[in-house]
């Protein structure tokens, strides 16, 4: 373990904000995100509040209706791409 270095927090942000947050940017709304992932609006809801779980699943299929990498959903606010690369 000795190779590896911890990722850096940059930004205090919850997994739940993170997908609130990509999806107002892209002007889409719970029902529209709901569309396009199979996702129940209800579940979208609860995921942005932090009530339920993101999940590995949701995360790739949310990453995916708000074009980003699924790393940025789960590690919300974290500089893991530069760590990962040393």
């Amino acid at each position: 373990m000795k190779d590896y270095r911890k990722a850096k927090k940059l930004v205090d942000v919850s997994v739940g904000e993170s997908v609130r947050i990509l999806r107002e940017l892209q002007e889409m709304s719970k029902n529209e995100l709901s569309e396009l992932t199979g996702i129940p609006q209800s579940t979208i809801s609860a995921i942005e509040n932090d009530r339920v779980n993101l999940g590995v699943e949701r995360a790739k299929i949310l990453a995916r209706a708000l074009r980003c990498h699924p790393d940025v959903l789960v590690f919300p606010g974290w500089d893991v791409h530069q760590e990962s690369a040393a």
